[in-house]
């Protein structure tokens, strides 16, 4: 008599379950157990162990997509906006530091209880000599992070992670109208990343530097440049770090996206911020028309927005200026065209710092 009755459910309320609710459950369940492989990979990279390239099929990209990343994001944003109690602030923020190793003597603010919400603490802004700017290299490091991989683009392929690649055109969107660029356009061929090129001599390279939840959350222009458009993709929302984009192939490309295009000394120059799970904010400083993470925009589509029809200069950028942000982490993918001497002064898989050295001539 002591014994507690067990409830028990019929088989037909069981099958009165949602759909929708069946799948969020499976997809989520599925999406930890990812993390979880991911967490195993990058313990293996820290032992020096080189871990093969194991590419996820259509139907595990699909179920990964099918996790209804966007909304959740959406509702992260404004759990990070509601204020905490005064009393609440330190430990939560001394949590998240000692979780992601965040370096406060680096903030421009120390001080834990001056952060109203989560969202101020992510958009910490540093002091002013925290990173200075390398007068030196006609490239800098936009933002902090890891360096994914770097070089030539090669076949209109570019490398997300060693082995792992993405299509240029599939991540740029077709070519922009060439009455939107200063310089003269110099035939070299049919495909997308010849088109590209302005000058003959010249070649496409590419950078991919990784945000860490711990790093530093703003981004600056990396030289002096001129911004002419902005093409946003509403997208997923998967996560970007290195064991998934070594997972998933044309990660970039899936994912939500603002890129910035136009031209520097050498020619054309592009700068794209890369959305994130839990990144559904990429806020660019001179943009106010721009909305991402918005439920008026579907998947599969983009908009455009021209800089010189507003503007006949388009939006000139000092290296090193403030260009924009996200809350929490995610990924800054650089593109552009440089002479056949330029040179990188990286190592993949390094930590890089706003204002350190990329490259040059």
């Amino acid at each position: 008599t002591d014994r507690k009755k067990l409830h028990t459910v019929s088989i037909r309320q069981v099958l009165r379950l949602r759909p929708f609710h069946v799948l969020v459950a499976t997809a989520g369940g599925y999406a930890g157990y990812r993390k979880y492989e991911d967490y195993k990979l990058e313990e293996l990279e820290k032992r020096g162990i080189e871990v093969p390239v194991k590419l996820a099929s259509q139907w595990e990209v699909a179920l990964y997509k099918s996790v209804p990343t966007r909304m959740l994001s959406r509702a992260w944003g404004r759990l990070n906006q509601v204020e905490l109690p005064t009393w609440l602030r330190k430990p939560v923020y001394s949590l998240y530091i000692w979780t992601f190793g965040v370096n406060m003597k680096e903030a421009a603010v120390e001080d834990l209880h001056h952060y109203r919400n989560l969202s101020e603490f992510f958009r910490r802004k540093l002091k002013p000599q925290a990173r200075p700017v390398c007068c030196l290299h006609s490239v800098i490091s936009p933002s902090d992070g890891k360096i994914l991989n770097f070089g030539q683009v090669k076949n209109c392929e570019v490398e997300q992670v060693k082995g792992v690649t993405y299509s240029l055109e599939s991540f740029l969107g077709p070519r922009i109208c060439t009455e939107e660029l200063h310089f003269s356009r110099a035939p070299r061929g049919n495909s997308f990343q010849q088109q590209l090129v302005t000058k003959e001599g010249n070649e496409l390279y590419h950078c991919v530097i990784y945000l860490a939840p711990g790093d530093y959350h703003c981004f600056h222009s990396p030289t002096d440049w001129r911004v002419s458009h902005r093409r946003h993709f509403p997208g997923s929302l998967m996560s970007v770090n290195p064991g998934v984009a070594r997972w998933v192939k044309e990660l970039f490309c899936h994912n939500e996206r603002v890129v910035l295009t136009g031209d520097w000394k050498y020619g054309f120059f592009s700068l794209t911020a890369v959305g994130a799970t839990n990144v559904g904010s990429i806020r660019i400083y001179f943009d106010q028309d721009l909305h991402t993470n918005s439920p008026r925009y579907s998947k599969g589509s983009y908009n455009d927005f021209s800089f010189i029809s507003n503007n006949k200069q388009g939006i000139s950028m000092r290296k090193g200026e403030h260009l924009g942000e996200f809350n929490l982490g995610s990924t800054i993918v650089l593109i552009f065209e440089a002479p056949k001497d330029f040179r990188f002064h990286l190592k993949a898989g390094q930590k890089i710092r706003f204002g350190e050295a990329l490259g040059s001539l």
